[in-house]
């Protein structure tokens, strides 16, 4: 319905993304399922999983920007303010320090590095694999298992963190858009799955997983365990899809697809929503503009324009995409990035 309703691309390529979430992770689960008796066919298919999840991360992060007309428009609003020191976002070791923009940088980098860090640790899952290096729920510090884990909770958390420090900074300019549940959701999907297979992992260390062995087949106790996951996941999937349709309803831009008869546009235009949506075109140029040395100086454009009172009547604001391509209220800050974060 997004795809069909796609009146305002801005956002809507980042919902799309993060509601794809779902069909991924219930399909790649089911996959592993179906080829349960081989002990290395569920780590390939683990391994779109994982890759995935890193892009919801860095998705959600951008529509929090567009809904606040981008970067600019963000620092017009808290640039030079005070953060309020506070144990439950993590910022009471940023007490006395002020918003700059690169505290916008710290949270763009530190998501983004999560879409570099999780692939690498998928790739590096297979790699080990290959090499009978590798066994779910296997602590052994011989085992590559140990290190990945390690490594993946750190890049997670760090973009997390990143999340709620943005979050904390922008919680009243977000509030028009229910950021609390559609956080919750974005978090709840990645990070639920992650501590179900740790768990499973630790009941597998402890024996309370056994192995499945017949005259037929022979699967070992870390298969086993990321059947149970995957198994558990297929059915969470139902749930999530339920609750994320409520959190990222398409219902606020479906009024502006309507033509002049009051209907929908026709099947075929979701193709075209869906290429531009998959198009990674906007990813790659955010993380050259974010990593980049020129980031010390740059000039940041913003099309914004007075959004409808969605949500409550609220009055927001939005970048948006238009049929003619012409552009409104064009509005160009310099921001610079010599104030340190």
């Amino acid at each position: 319905m997004h795809l069909r309703c796609y009146s305002c691309p801005n956002e809507q390529r980042y919902i799309v993304r993060i509601l794809f979430i779902v069909p991924i992770y219930a399909f790649d689960s089911w996959l592993s399922l179906l080829f349960f008796t081989n002990d290395q066919y569920y780590v390939y298919f683990g391994t779109v999983r994982d890759c995935y999840e890193a892009l919801v991360i860095y998705n959600f992060l951008s529509l929090c920007y567009e809904y606040l007309g981008g970067e600019s428009s963000i620092m017009s609003e808290i640039r030079g303010k005070p953060i309020e020191s506070s144990c439950m976002y993590g910022t009471c070791c940023l007490w006395g320090k002020t918003y700059s923009i690169g505290f916008l940088r710290f949270c763009k980098q530190a998501t983004l590095q999560f879409c570099v860090v999780k692939p690498l640790m998928a790739v590096s899952t297979v790699v080990l694999q290959a090499f009978g290096k590798y066994r779910d729920g296997d602590f052994d510090v011989t085992s590559g298992y140990l290190y990945v884990a390690i490594v993946y909770n750190l890049s997670v958390s760090l973009a997390l963190y990143a999340l709620f420090l943005f979050y904390f900074a922008t919680r009243d300019l977000l509030s028009p858009y229910s950021p609390v549940l559609k956080f919750f959701m974005v978090k709840s999907v990645i990070f639920l799955s992650f501590w179900q297979g740790m768990l499973l992992a630790i009941l597998e260390k402890c024996g309370a997983i056994p192995k499945i062995h017949s005259a037929r087949v022979s699967v070992g106790e870390g298969t086993v365990a990321a059947g149970y996951q995957d198994f558990i996941i297929c059915v969470e999937m139902f749930f999530a899809a339920l609750a994320l349709r409520h959190a990222f309803t398409y219902k606020v831009y479906a009024d502006k697809r309507l033509d002049a008869q009051g209907r929908c546009a026709p099947m075929k235009s979701i193709s075209s929503s869906l290429k531009e949506t998959m198009n990674p075109h906007d990813i790659v140029q955010d993380a050259i503009h974010n990593f980049s040395p020129a980031y010390q100086q740059y000039t940041q454009q913003s099309t914004l324009e007075p959004g409808p009172a969605w949500r409550g009547g609220a009055h927001s604001l939005s970048r948006s995409h238009s049929l003619s391509g012409a552009r409104d209220n064009e509005k160009t800050l310099l921001l610079s990035s010599d104030d340190e974060f």
